[in-house]
């Protein structure tokens, strides 16, 4: 994600009475004082990768359902999942006519959109030796996902997720979700945030399942908080499941641990808002943050 300034210039420019309005369910178009947030909210979270050296890189628009279906995503998460599908050959006369596009046959094509950051970089280091040091990338693409309802910035059909991720060895991976818990707690405080950790009970689909069991005795996701619940981070170790399923490699420790450190950028947008009463004056302390740093 680009980070252009964050200056707005009074005057400049004047919204229709009413401003912006919502193009649809779970849908939002961003005014300038929420787009200022937006991208100097990036700005800040892109600390976490400049302090571990993790390069930014940007990730696949699209992922192979086939892919997906080896890392078990559909028996995880078969709620979540928003294909990409073209509309059938014999359809394009209709809509070259003026038929309703909606009443149209559409043809799978075989991928979805991503849900999270983290998969594309997966699959894009399937074989791969990332060696003994690790590798550790960042990047912020956009994401979507089927919910069963919607409720402002704070749960989006599309919305934008920047990560931090590693891939290395076991306590590599540990140490990744340390010091990414650390920054979130830090950049938190800065920006007058207060936050609750807790273990998230969201990443098997069957709550009684023996994964679900292993996730009580072991946690391996952490959420942090706004006061009224919305969850604006997460840590999320990984074990070495992608790195069996994936063919990737730590050089002699064998299939590779991963972690990785995720932000919903709109969510923390909402958090500053909660936080501290009206856009405009998130806006002031984001500004009065960046600042400083």
């Amino acid at each position: 994600m680009t980070t252009p300034g964050t200056t707005i210039t009074p005057g400049a420019t004047v919204l229709p009475d009413g401003g912006l309005k919502s193009p649809g369910p779970g849908l939002i178009t961003l005014d300038p004082v929420h787009a200022a947030l937006l991208h100097g909210l990036d700005a800040l979270l892109t600390g976490l990768a400049a302090r571990l050296s993790a390069p930014e890189v940007v990730g696949p628009p699209l992922l192979s359902v086939e892919s997906l279906a080896r890392l078990d995503f559909f028996r995880n998460f078969p709620h979540l999942g928003v294909s990409a599908g073209r509309f059938a050959p014999d359809a394009l006369d209709g809509l070259a006519a003026g038929e309703t596009p909606g009443e149209l046959p559409l043809r799978p094509t075989g991928y979805l959109l991503p849900s999270a950051t983290c998969y594309g970089l997966l699959l894009s280091l399937e074989g791969r030796d990332v060696g003994e040091g690790g590798l550790r990338l960042s990047a912020a693409g956009r994401c979507f996902r089927n919910e069963t309802h919607y409720d402002g910035l704070r749960r989006l059909w599309g919305f934008h997720m920047r990560e931090v991720l590693y891939l290395g060895t076991k306590q590599g991976a540990l140490d990744h979700l340390e010091q990414g818990a650390a920054f979130v707690q830090e950049l938190a405080g800065r920006l007058g945030l207060d936050l609750s950790r807790a273990v998230a009970d969201d990443p098997f689909y069957d709550k009684g399942g023996s994964r679900a069991r292993l996730m009580a005795l072991d946690p391996v996701k952490h959420e942090f908080s706004a006061p009224d619940g919305t969850a604006i981070a997460s840590v999320n170790r990984h074990r070495n499941f992608f790195g069996e399923r994936l063919g990737i490699r730590a050089g002699s420790e064998g299939p590779a641990y991963s972690a990785c450190v995720a932000f919903g950028v709109e969510r923390w947008v909402h958090a500053m808002i909660l936080a501290h009463g009206t856009p405009e004056q998130a806006l002031d302390r984001l500004r009065d943050t960046l600042t400083q740093a």
